[in-house]
Formats: C-alpha cells, structure tokens, sequence
C-alpha cells in the first residue's frame, strides 16, 4: 500500500498541523486580503504560509504578471512559482516541494523552467533562489536514475509470488535507502555514493528475505554464515538490544550485487562498513532477524522529509506525476524513438547509457588505467628523484602524507560525516595519477632537452601540489563529484551550502593553491596522460577557463603582482603584442617552463634569448649570460613565460566569447565587433585592476554597452543580459553580483555607471572623436590544444562516413556504439559483408560533390592525424580489399593529407 505521508504518530506533524491552522486562520481573518484573488488565499492557506509571505507573493505576481512575454498557462501554477520564490528568499519553512507541486498540479522540470521564466527583468531570480533550483533539479535527476536502476535491479533479484507482497518489499527496500541517504550524507545529488549505499541496503534486504523469493543468482550468492545482526540468540537478546553488534557485511553477495551493476566491490564494502552500518546501528527499528517493517520505515522518512522541505522521494513507488512527466508525452516520445528509417538489417542502435552506467564505466576506465600503478613512485621515477642535486624524494612523500590527511578530513566534512575512508581511497587514486603523470613529464623533457637532472623542478613545491590538484580533480571529476551543473559558483549559497560542495575551485581551497598556479599545469597534464576521456578533458578545459575567467583575479592571487612588476619595468615589453597576438597559438612551453618563470625581479632570471628551461638548474649560465646583474646595472627584468601563455589564452577565450554575444545583439553592426574588442583588449591590458574580484564577462558587456551608446546604437543592458543569459557556461551571479566597491556588490548596471564608466569615460569618448583609437588585431581562434583522440574524423567528400581509432577493449560493445546509423569495428567481426557495400555507397553518394570541390579549385581543410590498429586490414576477416574500394581511397586520401601536413610544418620550422 503507498504510504501514509501525513502520519498521525509523529509529534512534528501534530505540530504542523496546528502551525497551519493558526496560519490559515490569520490569512482569513486578515482585512489586508481583500484585495487578493480568493484563490490565491485558498493556496496560501493550503501550504500554511504566513501572512508576510502571501502579502509578498502577491506582490511578486502582480510584478512578474505584467512582465511575462505570454501568459501562464495557469495562473495557479504561478501563484505556486511566486510563493516558492518568496519563501526561500525569505528562508522560511512553510511547505515541502512536494506540497506545493501537488498544490499546483505541476511535475518538478516543469516548474523549475516557470520558476527560472518569472526572471523577466532580471531582479526576480535572486542567487539564493537559483542555487535552490538547481540543487532541486540535481537531486532530483540523481534520485530518478536511482530509482530507475532500483526498479530494473529488483526484477531480476525478487521472484515475489504475490503483487501485495512485492509492493511491500520493494516499498520497504526504496524508503529504507532514502532514509539511509538522508542521514548518511550531506550531499545527497553524489550520484555514485548514493548507488553505492543502494546496493548496501538491496545486501540488507537479499540476507534477510527468504530463500524463496529470491532468483537462483541471489539465493546461490548468500553466505551460509550469515550476519549476527540477522542471527540473535536467545540468551544474548537483552545484550543486543542494549548495545547491538556491528553489522557484518555478506562479502560474497556483495560482490555478487557489485558484479551485475559495474561497482567497485571495496568501496562498496567501505560504504557499508561506515556510512551503512552506522545508519544502521542508529535507527530506531525492531532488532530482528526479518525485513524491516515498511510502517516504521514510513514513519522515520517522514520526519525526515518533513524536516528537509524537500521532493518526497517515496512518491517514485507509485509513478507520481509530480517527479514523472505527463502520461501523454511519455508516449509520445515512446512512439517518437521506435520510428526506424532504416532497413530490417540495418544495426539496431542502443540507446543512450544511464547516468549510472556512465559513471560506472569511467571510474572503471579510471581505475583500470591506474591498476598496475601503486601509491609509491616507480623505479623509473625513483631513479629521476636521485638524479637530482637534492634528492626530492623525502620530501614529496612528507607534502602526500600531510595533504592527504587534509583532503580526507575535508571531503568527510562536505559529503558525510563518516566518509573519511572514501576520502581516502579518492587521494589514493589521485596519487596513482599524480606519479604516473609526472614521470610521463619527466620523460617527455628528458627527450626535449637531453638531460636528467630535475632538480629545481622537482623540488618545487608548487609544482607538486599543482600536479596533485589536478590529479585529485580528474578523480573527483570521473567519480562526478566535481561538475559544473552550478555553473562553478559557491559563492551566493550560504557557508554551510558551499562546504558541501566538491566542485572546481574546492581542490585549490584544500590544497591552498592559488588558481594562477594550478593553470601552468592543466594543458602539459592532459598531453602527458593520452588516456584521459573527452569529458575529463573537457571538464579540465572548463577548469581553466574558469581560471581565467574570474578565479585567478581574485585579490589574493599573485597574478596582480606579476603585472604590477610587468607594467612597472620600462624595459620589459608589453604583456601581449600586436604581433604575437595575431598568430595562432602555438607555443612549446611545458609546466617546466612556467613553474620555472621568473616570479618576481631577480629571483628566477633566464637568457633572455630562450624560454626558460629546467636545463638550466643543473648547471650553471654561460659566461655571457649572466643569472643575475650586479646591482649598479640598469637590469631588464625576464618577461614570465607563465604570464605571457595566459594572456595569450585570456585574449583568445575573451574574444571568442565577445563574438558570440556580438553574433546575438550585432548582426546588422558587423563594424561595430572590431571596436567593441578593441575597448575589451586595452581593458584587460592596461586597466587590469578592473578584473580584480570580477568576472571577465562583465568586462565584454560593459564594453559592449559603451560602444554602442558613443556609436549611437540602441542597445538596452537588459537586451545584452538577456542574450548573455543564452551563452554557454554562464551564470546569473556574473550580472546580478558585481562587486562595486569593497564588501558592495550590485548589478551589472550599477558596475557600469559607478565604476566601468568612471575609469574609462576618457577612452570611451575617443572613439566618438575623429581621431579614434587605432584597433586592436582580431585574434586568430586556433583549435583547442586538447586533442581528443576518440573523436569521429569525417571522411573526406563523404558527410555520412566517419571514423574513429580503436576504442580501449575493456569497454563493452554496447559502451562503444555512437548514436550513428552504422557502426564498424576494422579488424573485428563485423557480421554481414552486405554492410560494407553500404558504407561504399554512402561514400559513393558523396563523390559528386567531391569532385565539384576539386573543379571549383576548392582547398580541403587540413585533418587531424589518425591512429591506426593496423595497416591493409579493413575486412572482417583480416583480408585486403580491393584497389577499387572508394572507402581505401579515401583513407589514403586522408593519409596523404596528414603527411604534406607534417612535411610542411617541418619544414616551416628547419626555416625559422
């Protein structure tokens, strides 16, 4: 039977119910109502609100009313949007969202979209608000795959010969792992830890069910020795029940459980010996060797549902349509994904993996990778530490053994009390990872540079932490508890909200590392590690961008000092020239170079003729190249190399987000693009002081507001926060949170007027003039420099062919399978030989407009080296096609392509 939510045994409820009649009976008896729907009151009675919070609502409506482009479909619905609105900026606890949802007849996507639509104006939404919503919508995603997994996982474990008794199982099964998930954790939308204490509650419940309902699998996988929590003699009872035995974990069914769902069997059994068996020794439930009973599990989550205000997670038993979408359009996109254009033998595509899959299968790639790697350095890198002058080995095993006592102590605090051990395993890996990329760095510059000694390198703290940050991130990273759904802010929620919340910048808060130094090692990381996914890279990417982007201008980075000490040496040349600035990017620096760059005058100085190089540390300068003039000399201070590849990136991320903004608001001004970057660049170059605690994005818009107004273009600020609104990686704090002056913050406007237009009304005013100022060089927007090797490449002529390298065998078909029409693995069975004729033909279509191409004198854009498994083999069965395959020529084609690529760039550098 579904549950009781309203239960009359709890004494919390007693007393919200008197609450809400007090409540109700003010909004009644209240004159200053009047003036409000009759419905609307009914509402705020319904979800015992106070009359402060229905007089603010109403106001919110009236306001929001007015502004919306189209009219709500429901006005109940807004009414309900307004009212949750108002009481979380109010930070009172009136209803659950599950009340209101159920208030207002809505499901919880369909009401975050109408919350997220009253910000018309952009000063409804407050940061509070948005940060609610989109834990809201987190928790709730994370709470439907669990359940989805749950609901598949428990058919294939129970064989329950009665519907009533199925639904009691599966009811007491699915609110025992609520509850545990409530009291266990404090970051209840950690989608692999919640899994994890899923299985540890399904071990539970397959222990203590009787033999019979369960599949052969499970009754075969169950420990003849069972648990002593379960087994309880007589004699010892009162004993149990004054101090009851830690529970024991059944390793073997365990392992079973872990097996069919892709889990780690040892973080499992950490879960469960912690997190699990805690729970369990604190709950309030007959200590008996049967199931838990679904009245008293019904009961305990309801004070704790009640307590959080929170998605009544239970409702997912009974298919509610407040966490479902609508019947009708479940059906239709039911009847949408069956349509197949394609023919009876033409391959089934599967359909997309489940968040858990997915997150199961790169931790598996994580760990696989890291398998034959201990948490010790290698032989290898052992012999790099004694090649040193000063042996660095001490050292860096004292720095892990201290950060890693920190790192463990501080995820406990965010993801839950009892979670120090997984902390600790995630530092183990993080330490795989940190020594098997430092010893691929140390290899590559070995070979660039011919020597062994290190020492200055590996003896640098900060290089050690940075490699360690960005190690911990990517395990952080792959396990999802550092992702970017927020946006990357922390700030706005409330101290206790951002101490659970593992995301980018949380490492470098851990570690006390600035984000300037955390950026030198992301790109040498990547290149130093091939195996890393394309969503790691990409998260990685995203890291830095957000570096340069806000975290790196925070007060305290040093990035302030290294332009101060730039622009303050006259004979020290600009931090970005025109010339340089208009090359792609390319550049051969390593994080050797950029830990290595001078810092501050006189410390680290290099020729002035080379980059900086860890050769240098082993020996000392040639004679005509002094280390360090005597003091009586007119010193040019090195230019940081550090400093220098930043800007180049900042210019380069800051004009590709202009340009986007610019293709929203500016179509019909192209002319205006190149003046707009052009205030935007001599900001960032010569009133840098702006960036400080700011965002560059509120730069761009300021910028672009400027222009506009001298150049007579109407262009309203809420037009280009609107738009701004639409890009990528954005988040309303950017506009909404701007600070002013220190400890002030307000909106984007009030930046512009008090503090952009102050600083620059000068400047700005030049280019009305006759005379404006000379513009500055549109950047070239190279690729990114993280190269994804998994990446589908595009056969040349053909726009239906594409082809990838050889997946990793660990991964199963089903994994590798693109959302494509056909799918071929060269050099494994493919099955049917009629599907190569097809690929020919698709490619044959294409060779029309090939040749078109090659009429018309068109030049083919270059292409990405590929990786082969072998040479010749392109049939099923290992055999050489024929000299007439179109599919061979064109991977000939491709060939060659690559090779004039490579002979040209050889031959650019033997010039230069």
């Amino acid at each position: 039977m579904p549950p009781k939510r309203r239960s009359a045994g709890t004494s919390q409820n007693k007393q919200t119910k008197k609450t809400a009649e007090s409540s109700s009976s003010d909004i009644k008896q209240s004159p200053e109502h009047r003036d409000k729907d009759a419905n609307f009151v009914a509402l705020c009675q319904s979800l015992h609100v106070s009359d402060t919070v229905c007089d603010r609502a109403w106001k919110l409506y009236k306001t929001v009313q007015e502004s919306l482009d189209e009219p709500a479909e429901n006005q109940k619905m807004l009414w309900g949007a307004c009212l949750f609105v108002t009481v979380t900026d109010m930070d009172v606890a009136s209803f659950t969202i599950t009340q209101v949802l159920k208030a207002v007849s809505m499901n919880v996507k369909q009401f975050v979209v109408l919350v997220r639509k009253l910000d018309v104006n952009l000063d409804t939404i407050s940061t509070k608000v948005n940060s609610a919503l989109t834990r809201m919508e987190n928790k709730y995603d994370v709470s439907l795959a669990l359940y989805q997994r749950f609901e598949k996982t428990c058919k294939n474990i129970f064989t329950l010969p009665t519907e009533e008794m199925e639904k009691e199982i599966i009811r007491s099964c699915w609110t025992m792992f609520l509850l545990a998930k409530g009291r266990a954790l404090q970051m209840e939308d950690d989608l692999v830890i919640s899994f994890q204490l899923l299985l540890c509650t399904l071990e539970l419940f397959i222990k203590r069910c009787p033999l019979e309902l369960l599949q052969p699998l499970y009754q075969s996988a169950i420990s003849k020795v069972q648990s002593p929590v379960t087994r309880t003699s007589r004699r010892n009872q009162n004993n149990a029940k004054a101090r009851p035995p830690e529970p024991e974990v059944d390793v073997q069914l365990l392992e079973t459980l872990c097996k069919k769902n892709e889990c780690n069997t040892d973080e499992v059994k950490n879960v469960y010996q912690t997190s699990f068996s805690a729970f369990l020794s604190s709950m309030d439930l007959p200590k008996s060797s049967g199931l838990p009973q679904v009245n008293s599990l019904n009961q305990l989550y309801e004070e704790h549902y009640l307590k959080s205000r929170d998605i009544d997670g239970r409702l997912f038993l009974d298919g509610d349509e407040t966490l479902f979408a609508p019947k009708k359009q479940t059906e239709q996109m039911e009847r949408t994904q069956k349509k197949n254009p394609l023919d009876e033998d033409a391959v089934v595509i599967p359909p997309p993996q489940t968040p858990i899959r997915a997150a199961m299968t790169s931790i598996q790639q994580l760990r696989g990778d890291l398998t034959s790697r201990g948490d010790q350095p290698s032989t290898n890198l052992s012999t790099y530490f004694q090649n040193c002058t000063v042996d660095p080995t001490q050292d860096v095993l004292k720095r892990l053994e201290t950060l890693g006592l920190t790192f463990s102590q501080r995820f406990a605090k965010a993801v839950g009390p009892r979670c120090i051990i997984l902390g600790k395993q995630r530092f183990t890996l993080g330490v795989k990872l940190y020594y098997k990329v430092m010893e691929a760095m140390l290899k590559s510059e070995e070979i660039r540079l011919s020597v062994q000694n290190f020492s200055k390198l590996l003896n640098d703290s900060t290089f050690h932490t940075s490699l360690l940050a960005c190690s911990l991130e990517v395990v952080m990273a792959t396990y999802g508890e550092s992702s970017f759904k927020t946006g990357g802010y922390n700030h706005g929620r409330g101290g206790d909200l951002a101490e659970t919340d593992l995301c980018f910048p949380w490492i470098l808060n851990v570690l006390n590392l600035t984000a300037f130094d955390f950026y030198k090692v992301i790109e040498s990381f990547i290149k130093a590690d091939p195996t890393l996914s394309k969503d790691i890279i990409k998260h990685l990417e995203t890291c830095e961008n957000l570096i340069m982007e806000r975290i790196a201008w925070r007060t305290d980075s040093h990035l302030f000092e290294l332009l101060k000490q730039e622009h303050g040496s006259g004979a020290v040349e600009q931090t970005e020239t025109p010339a340089s600035f208009s090359q792609p990017l390319q550049h051969n620096h390593t994080a050797a170079d950029l830990y290595l760059s001078p810092v501050r005058p006189g410390l680290r100085t290099m020729p002035p003729e080379s980059p900086a190089n860890p050769e240098s540390q082993a020996a000392p300068p040639p004679p005509n190249q002094p280390v360090l003039q005597s003091a009586g000399q007119n010193a040019q201070h090195p230019r940081s190399n550090s400093l220098s590849l930043f800007y180049k990136k900042l210019y380069r991320l800051a004009y590709i987000r202009l340009k986007m903004l610019c293709s929203y608001l500016l179509s019909s001004h192209p002319e205006l693009e190149p003046i707009i970057w052009t205030l935007f660049q001599h900001t960032l170059q010569q009133e840098y002081e702006l960036m400080r605690d700011r965002h560059l994005d509120q730069l761009m818009m300021s910028a672009m507001y400027a222009i506009c107004k001298v150049k007579s273009v109407e262009l309203r600020f809420k037009t280009i926060v609107s738009s701004y609104k639409s890009m990528p990686n954005t988040s309303q704090e950017t506009f909404k949170h701007v600070l002013i002056t220190e400890g002030h913050y307000d909106s984007i406007i009030v930046f512009y007027n008090e503090v952009f237009m102050q600083r620059l009304k000068t400047n700005i005013l030049q280019y009305a003039s006759q005379r404006p100022p000379t513009l500055s060089p549109i950047p070239q927007i190279p690729c990114s420099p993280y190269k994804f090797p998994s990446s589908p490449l595009r056969v040349p002529g053909s726009n239906n062919v594409y082809i990838s390298p050889m997946k990793s065998p660990r991964l199963s078909p089903g994994i590798m399978t693109p959302r494509s029409r056909m799918l071929v693995s060269i050099g494994e069975s493919f099955g049917q030989s009629n599907r190569f004729q097809r690929i020919n033909q698709m490619v044959n279509n294409g060779e029309r407009s090939f040749k078109r191409t090659l009429d018309m004198g068109g030049t083919l854009k270059p292409l990405k080296r590929l990786r082969f498994d072998g040479d010749g083999q392109d049939e099923a069965d290992g055999s050489k096609s024929g000299r007439d395959s179109t599919l061979m020529k064109r991977l000939n084609e491709m060939n060659s392509t690559c090779s004039r690529m490579k002979e040209d760039a050889e031959s650019r550098r033997e010039k230069q």
